[in-house]
């Protein structure tokens, strides 16, 4: 499971409210407040601001990726008749000389914590995925995924582009990978060397066709060969699919026994959260992240056990229910399947049930049951169209 904020005061890191003993009370109120509106949820929001004292005057220090989150935070100073040098930084960074998109290059890029390969696995991004690049830090990368976490990629594992790159990439036709793993070649035909793993969500540059195999290419340039019977042209499947209760049940169970992965959202491995986001992705539909972020998307359906009254593809969340002194707080979530069963992610994907008398009764998770959401048919929340995220109007 991917609990809250277990890694997230390294990730985006913590609001900073200034350490001087003579830290003005107005400055810190100014920038606690700001915070919480702009960044109430800092997984996806960087605001790491803080004022400095020297020679008398104040200095704003830090950097946000929010330019209107700074603006009202200057403009708060203002008013209350505070002045400050403005020392903070808004990202992108302009050292980045214009080199603000990448697109992930790898079959799975990892995105971890900090800016180093033994820091905590945050979330993963898929081979073709877009990202926006906030700043870079030696051969590390903050980026911006399309659910808008934010975190660090190791340099190696995308192709960053300036925007003409990148526009020409979101353009052009392609390909996405259907099965849960497979391959691309070097020619058309499997007994010919490998270029890369391939899993389900992948997505080429499409060059053409040849027999029973596309032609690809990768944002570097590489060229590589796809069964035409494991993948689809992205723009075809898009309007080809049908999400529904059947197809999300088929989906889960293409991913059966696959292992848990902490900040895993492949077929390669997944957490719980990573699972039911791979699933919907996989029917059209790009998801918050995490369990807690899942839980304020959709509408609510149930939260008294009324198993009878959910829907094939209803998502399930456990954990501690609220009480007087701290809020609900969830852990884990599965994918209702009917038949008083869900598939869910834990040790591997499998599937357990609410009933007391079958074999597969999972007690422990019905004893921490929260509620269900139902995503289709409701997008509130975070919830947008797999093809959105090459749309050119400025989202990355």
């Amino acid at each position: 499971m991917k609990l809250i904020g277990s890694i997230w005061a390294a990730v985006v890191v913590t609001l900073v409210a200034a350490c001087s003993p003579q830290q003005d009370p107005g400055i810190e109120q100014a920038i606690s407040h700001t915070g919480d509106h702009f960044a109430p949820d800092r997984r996806v929001a960087l605001f790491d601001i803080w004022a400095e004292q020297a020679n008398g005057a104040w200095i704003l220090k830090g950097e946000t990726n929010n330019a209107k989150a700074k603006a009202a935070l200057m403009d708060s100073l203002a008013a209350m008749g505070i002045p400050v040098t403005d020392s903070v930084r808004v990202l992108p960074a302009a050292e980045l000389a214009g080199k603000t998109f990448a697109i992930v290059n790898n079959s799975v890029a990892n995105i971890r914590s900090r800016p180093s390969h033994p820091s905590q696995l945050a979330t993963q991004a898929l081979l073709g995925m877009p990202l926006q690049i906030l700043k870079k830090e030696g051969g590390w990368y903050l980026v911006k995924t399309p659910d808008d976490y934010i975190s660090w990629v190791d340099g190696g594992g995308i192709a960053p582009m300036n925007q003409s790159e990148y526009e020409e990439w979101a353009s052009a036709p392609k390909l996405i990978y259907l099965q849960t793993y497979g391959f691309s070649y070097q020619a058309p035909d499997v007994s010919s060397g490998k270029v890369t793993d391939l899993v389900a969500g992948s997505v080429l540059k499409m060059e053409g066709k040849a027999g029973s195999f596309y032609e690809v290419s990768y944002p570097d340039g590489r060229r590589g060969y796809v069964a035409r019977q494991e993948a689809n042209v992205f723009d075809q499947w898009q309007q080809e699919l049908k999400t529904s209760q059947t197809s999300l049940l088929e989906t889960s169970k293409t991913m059966m026994g696959a292992p848990y992965l902490w900040g895993g959202t492949s077929t390669k491995g997944m957490d719980c959260s990573g699972f039911t986001k791979t699933v919907y992705y996989m029917n059209g539909m790009i998801i918050p992240r995490d369990a807690s972020q899942q839980v304020r998307a959709g509408t609510r359906v149930d939260d008294q056990k009324k198993f009878d009254q959910l829907q094939v593809g209803d998502l399930l969340f456990f954990g501690e229910p609220a009480t007087n002194s701290r809020p609900q707080k969830v852990v884990h979530v599965g994918m209702w399947i009917g038949d008083s069963q869900f598939i869910h992610s834990s040790g591997r994907v499998h599937i357990s049930s609410v009933d007391s008398t079958a074999d597969n009764f999972d007690a422990y998770n019905l004893g921490r049951y929260l509620e269900s959401r139902r995503y289709l048919g409701d997008r509130q929340g975070n919830i947008m169209p797999v093809g959105a995220m090459y749309a050119l109007d400025g989202r990355n």
